[in-house]
């Protein structure tokens, strides 16, 4: 990665997702010089641990990126329109992990195992993708690289993780009320800001983000839309129904896929199995599969449940499960940082 350290910011540092960089940059001993931790106004004066040190939140200002080099903005789309070009401006580069600029013609939408080569035109914005998009595109893309892909089906299984740290306690408190034969009281999910709200212990949602004109979400838009963006693949046709599932973290998802040419199932687990982070548990005869438990909390995206499509001439079938918090969010982030000073398009400004 080189010698050189650099000055990072994390905006939204007491979120999930933000708390998740924290940790990453410490585990990857990711080449910091300062480290500085904003949020809003109401996080000020928190205390975080990360590594051996104990940083105190500030908050976020239009002055707040002097002397930044890097800047992981994870705390919504309206703060990341209204600062990331501020941070811009006064010389970082800004890994974005949220919608704001995911589609701009002129930003990169990257997954590292998928397009690094995208980096090289970054303007000081990278988009990260949408978690579910992340985890799908890891094997599906070394199925369109060596085999071609003309058209998927995905359905998503969705943890509350994706909807942030509140969720993820409104989910055990939850389950904790209905344990003990009281109200449950829904607050957050499906969306937030929507009219009407359901628990998600012992329940299914499907609905996740806001509802389009055309009966869709925002989030099944954003797998459709990000998926043909980093494949460079305008012509591929996706298909997506998302669902939030009352699970802590680890989205699921269920996989059909049309492709050039028939594979066989060995063929289809030797080809996802040696795309770089992705990891083939399919033994179904002794039922290793993966699944959210055994995931969260990890790195990679895990495959299994691989098996041929009977009514497609080409069909093929799998499950793929992965960390949404990791390799959905952070970990993706932090990949995208590293190629970045492998590449030196990042360097210190001092």
């Amino acid at each position: 990665m080189g010698q050189d350290r650099i000055n990072v910011a994390v905006v939204g540092a007491t979120g999930a997702v933000g708390e998740e960089f924290l940790k990453l940059l410490v585990e990857r001993n990711f080449p910091y010089k300062t480290l500085k931790l904003l949020a809003s106004a109401r996080s000020v004066g928190k205390r975080l641990r990360v590594g051996n040190e104990e940083l105190e939140v500030e908050e976020l200002r239009p002055e707040s990126f002097a002397g930044v080099d890097l800047a992981f903005f994870s705390a919504g789309a309206g703060v990341s329109r209204e600062f990331a070009p501020r941070a811009v401006a006064a010389g970082a580069v800004v890994v974005d992990n949220i919608s704001a600029f995911r589609m701009d013609e002129g930003v990169p939408l990257v997954v590292p195992e998928v397009n690094p080569e995208d980096l090289r035109w970054h303007k000081s914005i990278i988009a990260n993708p949408n978690c579910s998009t992340i985890i799908l595109a890891l094997p599906l893309y070394a199925l369109h690289r060596e085999v071609g892909v003309r058209r998927v089906v995905v359905s998503t299984y969705q943890a509350v993780s994706g909807a942030g740290a509140r969720a993820m306690q409104e989910l055990q408190d939850q389950l904790r009320q209905a344990l003990r034969g009281e109200p449950v009281t829904p607050g957050i999910l499906p969306v937030a800001s929507a009219p009407r709200h359901y628990p998600i212990a012992f329940n299914v949602i499907p609905q996740v983000d806001v509802f389009a004109e055309d009966g869709f979400t925002k989030e099944e838009w954003k797998m459709v839309r990000e998926t043909c963006k980093i494949f460079h693949a305008p012509e591929l046709k996706v298909a997506a129904t998302t669902v939030r599932v009352p699970v802590l973290r680890s989205h699921a998802e269920s996989v059909q896929v049309e492709l050039e040419r028939p594979v066989t199932v060995d063929e289809a687990r030797d080809i996802m199995g040696r795309m770089p982070g992705v990891v083939v548990w399919d033994r179904p005869e002794e039922q290793v599969y993966p699944m959210p438990y055994q995931t969260s909390g990890t790195d990679p995206v895990y495959v299994g449940r691989v098996r041929r499509d009977p009514t497609v001439a080409a069909g093929l079938l799998f499950w793929v499960v992965g960390d949404q918090i990791r390799k959905g969010a952070a970990l993706n982030g932090i990949q995208i940082a590293e190629l970045l000073l492998q590449q030196r398009l990042l360097t210190p400004a001092s």
